[in-house]
């Protein structure tokens, strides 16, 4: 039997953190020790953002943020459709009403006509997401909302690594949101992280996430207002920061593999997800749309008769059945998107050639089976 060729494979091995996991056996020190500090650091100085708050995952991340800028039940807050669905259940879970902006057919990101079209006063924040690591368009949009004065959260899961205009992400919007699930670049098995550059909101994290405590009264802990434990192990942190050291040299190795693809697939009809001329994308997902004569599923079912993964881009949410049948706000751009895109493997050593020409020959039967 073949081997399997996975979607992903992640980019730290027990060699690489073996020494210091036992310095955190040794030490005791399991939590709030060294290596939090350390990875909190390092993510500060790779993104050039003042403020870094680490949390159990990107939704945790993302409901905090939410909460952080006063987001109350009834506000109503605009996402970007094409995404995983976290995005849209953090807001619907604080009793706050998710507006459904379309996307880019090319980008996969928010369309800034399309928010353009619902944005006013009932607008209390506007999520955008960098679908798949991609960041185009959030300079637009970021100043839409500077100009409204609504605050901007970026759901950037995917995104660290990429950059705008050589800004790293995680410095552009108000509030941006990282995850270290393990199909990310950089993994902890699960985690997140706030990045900011506002004191104010920087103050409020500090102590919500350190349980409410805000210092020290009679010589024991004053919890001045309720918080949350979101809180990653030096275990996990260990690992992140291991792997922020070697995180550009694994986002060029992707794009060199992603232009590969591209270079081979591309004139049988396969549009490579588009980026802005002054982006760069950390290729966290390599997304194709498929060309029109194909059905994306038979595509994912092929490759996985010849043991290789492949998966749909992402979600449209509007179109999932709770956000469907409570909203009826289905998405144009963003249901297509979630018909015909594809992701495919993209790290170092996968086999191209093979997955590029088991879809070529697929593409062309296909294309020959409609014509007859």
């Amino acid at each position: 039997m073949a081997d399997n060729i996975k979607l992903i494979k992640p980019y730290i091995a027990f060699a690489d953190i073996k020494n210091e996991l036992e310095d955190v056996f040794e030490s005791g020190m399991f939590t709030k020790g060294v290596n939090v500090d350390k990875f909190q650091e390092q993510l500060k100085s790779y993104t050039e953002a003042a403020h870094c708050f680490l949390t159990t995952s990107a939704t945790t991340a993302l409901s905090i943020c939410l909460q952080c800028i006063g987001i109350k039940s009834g506000d109503k807050v605009a996402i970007s459709d094409y995404s995983w669905p976290a995005t849209a259940h953090v807001v619907e879970e604080i009793g706050a009403i998710p507006v459904f902006i379309d996307v880019d057919i090319d980008t996969f990101n928010m369309k800034l006509s399309s928010l353009l079209e619902i944005i006013d006063s009932d607008i209390k924040a506007v999520i955008f997401v960098d679908a798949l690591g991609n960041p185009s368009g959030i300079e637009d949009i970021a100043k839409i909302c500077k100009e409204k004065k609504i605050p901007l959260i970026e759901d950037s899961a995917c995104g660290l690594g990429s950059s705008v205009a050589g800004k790293k992400i995680g410095n552009i919007a108000d509030l941006t949101c990282f995850s270290f699930h393990p199909r990310k670049l950089i993994t902890t098995g699960e985690g997140g992280a706030v990045m900011t550059n506002n004191s104010d909101y920087a103050r409020w994290m500090k102590v919500k996430l350190a349980v409410g405590v805000s210092g020290m009264k009679d010589n024991i802990l004053d919890f001045t207002t309720y918080g949350y434990n979101y809180r990653l192990s030096e275990i996990q942190a260990l690992m992140g920061w291991k792997q922020v050291e070697k995180l550009d040299s694994i986002t060029e190795e992707r794009n060199l593999i992603a232009d590969v693809y591209e270079n081979k697939l591309s004139e049988y009809g396969f549009s490579r997800q588009k980026r802005d001329g002054n982006v760069y994308h950390n290729v966290q997902s390599l997304v194709f749309k498929v060309p029109k004569h194909l059905i994306r599923d038979e595509l994912i079912s092929h490759l996985a008769l010849h043991n290789i993964e492949s998966t749909l881009g992402t979600y449209c949410l509007s179109s999932t059945t709770y956000y469907s049948v409570k909203y009826n706000s289905v998405q144009k751009a963003s249901s297509e998107l979630e018909k015909c895109a594809i992701t495919l493997p993209c790290y170092k050593n996968v086999d191209v050639d093979k997955i590029t020409n088991l879809i070529i020959e697929f593409s062309q039967a296909r294309k020959l089976t409609s014509v007859t």
